[in-house]
């Protein structure tokens, strides 16, 4: 099965979107990792929801568990908060996880190997036509799994 077949429509938010919002559309759709695209609509990174989930933590927290077991629920609502107004370019982490895509015609094998070295559940399908280069849909692991094991 080729690429093109595995795509489908994936929910996704801009570069210049608000990153309170961005997180509202992965927690609301249950998604594994946030597709961000440029105002172009092509993939601009690809970020596991782990990942997300890391950059609302502060350091200091993830390093010491002894802390992180005294954060209340107030402490992450004071987090989010430091959200506000940010866009989700703004937001996302320094290294940004450089999107993981493909051509249509790609095999599953392809797109499997293609998130196995990229440890990211989610590929981005794109097609040229001439000049143009528009987003055709992504793969997600779940899709591709699904496939793969019948």
């Amino acid at each position: 099965m080729l690429a093109r077949d595995l795509a489908e429509h994936y929910p996704s938010v801009t570069t210049d979107d608000d990153a309170v919002q961005a997180l509202h559309l992965l927690a609301e759709h249950g998604l594994p990792a946030l597709l961000v695209v440029d105002p172009d609509g092509l993939p601009w990174a690809v970020v596991p929801g782990s990942q997300l989930v890391r950059q609302l933590v502060p350091d200091y927290v993830q390093e010491d568990p002894l802390i992180a077991a005294v954060v209340t629920d107030r402490n992450v609502g004071e987090m989010k908060e430091e959200l506000a107004g940010r866009s989700a370019a703004e937001w996302l982490p320094r290294r940004r996880c450089t999107p993981p895509f493909v051509g249509p015609d790609a095999s599953a094998t392809t797109v499997a190997a293609l998130m196995a070295r990229t440890h990211t559940p989610l590929v981005a399908v794109i097609e040229r036509d001439g000049d143009r280069v528009h987003l055709v849909g992504a793969v997600t692991a779940a899709r591709l799994l699904g496939q793969l094991i019948g």
